[in-house]
């Protein structure tokens, strides 16, 4: 699977989807990788233009303005 090259690297988690949660307008898609889950919320729309399945190859591009400590 290639990397996107204009996306820093480290914001880059190459995997397969887990699951998706379908709703009326927004969907849930956790994706698995190397790291563990990766959870996004996008619109149901793109999903269905994306033509995301179960199994799917995807790369989830993070990006964020905040960061979260969870304890170990």
């Amino acid at each position: 699977m290639a990397e996107i090259q204009a996306i820093n690297v480290r914001n880059q988690f190459k995997g397969k989807i887990r699951e998706i949660i379908r709703g009326d307008v927004v969907s849930e898609v956790d994706v698995e990788t190397s790291w563990g889950i990766v959870t996004s919320v996008i619109t149901t729309r793109s999903v269905d233009e994306l033509q995301l399945k179960i199994g799917s190859d995807v790369v989830a591009l993070v990006k964020s303005t905040e960061v979260s400590i969870a304890k170990l």
